[in-house]
């Protein structure tokens, strides 16, 4: 019998298995920008943690195993910042990066005053503005960082479907809690 992903809340103790996959799934990013000294190939495991407190942390778990993470901060001005998107890459293209971004989208807009959300990703990573695109983030800024990355800034409105319940706009809250 198959296990099934489930999506919750991270505790402290899933700190070094996220660090671990998030050291995973940047090893494309830098490799797309010739860039290993990104953040997230060095960020440490006491930053990862204090992050933990601090953040709105969500993970995907394959039985025991962390396969997905994402993590979301509230400025003073309601807008969320959502970071660190990551999925196995044996387990991406099965819509479990979308699944991970509405969870964590439910929870902010439930627990913290949201009023939109904003997040970046680099201008060659056309599988990440996709998905991003395909769930209602609008491009509304490019910054060159160097000569080889461009930071693309994507924003999205605060739904008043998902304000309202917390659930993913289109979904029952059965079935997103079905599926989470």
């Amino acid at each position: 019998m198959g296990t099934s992903v489930t999506i919750s809340a991270a505790t402290d103790q899933d700190a070094e298995q996220i660090l671990k996959l998030q050291y995973l799934c940047y090893q494309q990013e830098a490799a797309l920008y010739d860039d290993y000294a990104i953040e997230p190939l060095t960020q440490t495991l006491q930053a990862l943690r204090t992050e933990l407190g601090e953040a709105c942390v969500v993970v995907a778990r394959l039985g025991e195993e962390v396969v997905g993470s994402v993590r979301g901060t509230v400025d003073e001005d309601g807008t969320a910042r959502i970071a660190k998107l990551i999925v196995h890459p044996r387990m991406q293209r099965h819509g479990l990066g979308g699944r991970l971004l509405d969870a964590l989208e439910q929870r902010l807009a439930a627990e913290r005053s949201v009023t939109g959300f904003r997040l970046f990703t680099g201008h060659r990573s056309e599988g990440n503005l996709r998905l991003y695109r395909s769930h209602g983030y609008l491009p509304v800024g490019t910054e060159q960082l160097t000569s080889r990355l461009s930071v693309v800034t994507l924003e999205k409105e605060l739904r008043q479907e998902t304000a309202a319940v917390g659930t993913p706009p289109g979904r029952s809250q059965g079935e997103f809690a079905a599926q989470a």
